[in-house]
C-alpha cells in the first residue's frame, strides 16, 4: 500500500513541475534558439540549398529594385522596334508591340513572386488554423473538418481555382486568392498530423492541468512546435504555386494585358514561337529558375530541420 502512494506522489510532483514550466511562457515549448542556429549552420553547408538561396535572393532583389534595374519601361511600346531579336540594346529582344522583354521579365518578377507569396500565406494560414483545431479537439470536430478536407482534396486544385476565377473575374489578385484557397486542404492535413503528436506531450497535458484555456494552449504550446513541417511544405509549395499562377495567366485567367507577368509573357509569344522564339523562351526561363531555386532551397531546409538528416 505504500508503493502505489509513492508512485502517485512522484507522478503528481512531475505533473506539477511540468505545469510550472508550461505556464512560464511559450519560449519553454518553442524550438530553442540554438536549434535554429544548427539549422542555419546546416543550410550554410548544403551546396544545393546555397545555390537555390542565392538564385532566389537575386530574383527577390530584382523584384524589389525593378524600377532601378530594368533598362526600359515595361509598358512602353515602340512600333519601329517590333520583334527585334536579342541584341546588346535589347538582351532579351522585343515583343510584337516593341516592348523590351528583359524589362517586362524584371517587373514580372515583382508580380509573380508577390502573387505567390499571397497565395502561400493564405493557404498556410488557413490550413494551419484548421489543422490545429482539428487535431487538438479531435472527435466530431475532427471528423467534420477532415471530411470537408477530403472532399476538396478529391477535386483538382486548378479546377477549384478556375471556378473561383470564373465567379469573380480574371485578375492576378483573384488568381492568387483562388490558388491559396485551393491549397488549404494540403496544409490542413500536415498541420493536423503534427498536432496529433504534439498534443500528447507532457507540457500540453500540464497546461491543461493548471486550467489554461484551449486557445492559449494551441497558440502558446502547440503552434510553435509544428512550425518546422509547415515551413518546409510552404517553401516547397511556393514553386508549384508560382507555376500554377503562371499557367492560369497563360490561359488568360490571371494577369490581363498589358500586365508584365511571366505567364502572360509566355502567352504573348505562343503564336509567334516559330519566328520570335525569344518572347516565350525568356518568360519560361524565369519561371523555371524560380521553381528550381525554391525546390533546391526547400529540399535543403527539409534536411536541415530533420535531426536524422541534418549535417553536422
Amino acid at each position: 500500500t505504500i508503493l502505489p502512494e509513492r508512485g502517485r506522489s512522484v507522478q503528481a510532483s512531475t505533473v506539477e513541475r511540468s505545469a510550472k514550466r508550461a505556464t512560464a511562457g511559450p519560449a519553454r515549448d518553442a524550438r530553442p534558439t540554438g536549434q535554429w542556429r544548427l539549422v542555419a549552420r546546416s543550410l550554410s553547408r548544403h551546396p544545393t540549398g546555397l545555390t537555390g538561396g542565392i538564385i532566389l535572393g537575386l530574383l527577390i532583389a530584382m523584384a524589389v529594385f525593378a524600377p532601378v534595374v530594368a533598362p526600359y519601361d515595361p509598358l512602353k511600346t515602340a512600333f519601329r522596334g517590333r520583334l527585334v531579336p536579342p541584341t546588346w540594346r535589347h538582351p532579351f529582344g522585343t515583343d510584337n508591340l516593341g516592348r523590351d522583354i528583359l524589362s517586362r521579365a524584371i517587373f514580372g518578377a515583382r508580380l509573380s513572386l508577390g502573387s505567390g507569396v499571397i497565395a502561400v500565406a493564405i493557404s498556410a494560414a488557413g490550413g494551419t488554423l484548421l489543422g490545429v483545431i482539428s487535431g487538438y479537439y479531435r472527435g466530431l470536430v475532427d471528423a467534420a473538418l477532415m471530411a470537408l478536407t477530403d472532399l476538396f482534396l478529391a477535386l483538382p486544385g486548378i479546377l477549384v481555382s478556375m471556378v473561383f476565377i470564373f465567379s469573380f473575374g480574371p485578375s492576378l489578385t483573384n488568381v492568387a486568392i483562388a490558388v491559396g484557397l485551393a491549397s488549404i486542404p494540403y496544409y490542413t492535413r500536415i498541420a493536423r498530423g503534427s498536432v496529433l503528436s504534439v498534443r500528447e506531450q507532457v507540457y500540453v497535458e500540464a497546461a491543461r492541468v493548471v486550467g489554461a484555456p484551449d486557445w492559449e494552449i494551441m497558440i502558446r504550446h502547440v503552434l510553435p512546435n509544428i512550425v518546422a513541417p509547415i515551413l518546409v511544405v510552404a517553401t516547397l509549395g511556393f514553386g508549384s504555386t508560382i507555376l500554377i499562377i503562371a499557367s492560369l495567366s497563360f490561359l488568360g485567367l490571371g494577369a490581363q494585358p498589358p500586365t508584365p507577368e511571366w505567364g502572360a509573357i509566355v502567352s504573348d509569344g505562343r503564336s509567334r514561337i516559330a519566328t520570335a522564339w525569344w518572347i516565350s523562351t525568356f518568360g519560361g526561363v524565369a519561371i523555371m529558375l524560380t521553381v528550381l531555386a525554391v525546390n533546391l532551397l526547400g529540399d535543403a531546409l527539409r534536411d536541415a530541420l530533420d535531426p536524422r538528416l541534418r549535417r553536422r
